[in-house]
């Protein structure tokens, strides 16, 4: 596919839900992608990315940072909490806070620094036991933990089980980012951006669609 149809079809989605040109974020999910693929997608002007691990994504993006200064890197993976301050002082959002010993750390850290980036709460729609996210009877206590600690939470964010139709996850997502007066919703990849940008996706990750299989790691 690539970026430019990729590009089309959100604008698209965007278009069939009568929704605002631009209203939606494409995050390039470039996470274990080689370099080469990175630097087409740079070159096609595409500044957004989206990486799993905190010091993968210090190797890869710290040379380009210094010069592109309108970069944006998401942290769209698990956070662990002594992870926490170098994630901070690199991410400008992080889509993966998912239980409150998180929340707290990142609070006082933001407190130490002044400074915290846009922050997601995840939410395990599907109730995985291996996966993380809070579930969605205690998102909107993570949520309201969060508020209190004075964190930046702009939206939530899940990922829908593999095997289950997505569509009533992104719905679940929404109504629960409805009822905690989110705005943000981070959901929908490479095969089902435009289904979430239809349930209201802000955000969609997509990484296979942009720069092609991912190669092993």
């Amino acid at each position: 596919m690539g970026l430019d149809e990729i590009r089309n079809r959100v604008a698209a989605a965007e278009t069939a839900a009568s929704r605002p040109a631009g209203s939606v974020t494409l995050i390039a999910v470039s996470k274990v992608q080689p370099t080469d693929r990175v630097e087409a997608v740079l070159s096609a002007g595409h500044r957004v990315f989206g990486e799993n691990r905190v010091q993968e994504a210090e190797g890869r993006w710290t040379a380009y940072r210094a010069e592109m200064p309108d970069l944006a890197l998401h942290l769209i993976g698990p956070l662990q909490t002594n992870k926490a301050r170098q994630a901070m002082a690199f991410f400008d959002a992080i889509h993966s806070v998912d239980r409150p010993k998180l929340a707290r750390t990142l609070a006082r850290i933001a407190d130490e620094t002044g400074a915290c980036p846009d922050l997601f709460v995840q939410v395990n729609t599907g109730a995985e036991p291996q996966k993380a996210g809070a579930l969605p009877d205690a998102a909107g206590e993570l949520v309201a933990e969060c508020r209190t600690l004075s964190l930046p939470v702009i939206g939530l964010m899940c990922i829908p089980p593999f095997d289950d139709d997505p569509l009533p996850h992104f719905r679940m997502l929404r109504q629960l980012a409805e009822r905690n007066g989110l705005e943000g919703l981070s959901m929908g990849m490479s095969s089902d951006f435009e289904a979430a940008i239809a349930e209201g996706a802000t955000h969609v990750r997509v990484g296979s669609a942009i720069f092609g299989a991912r190669e092993p790691v």
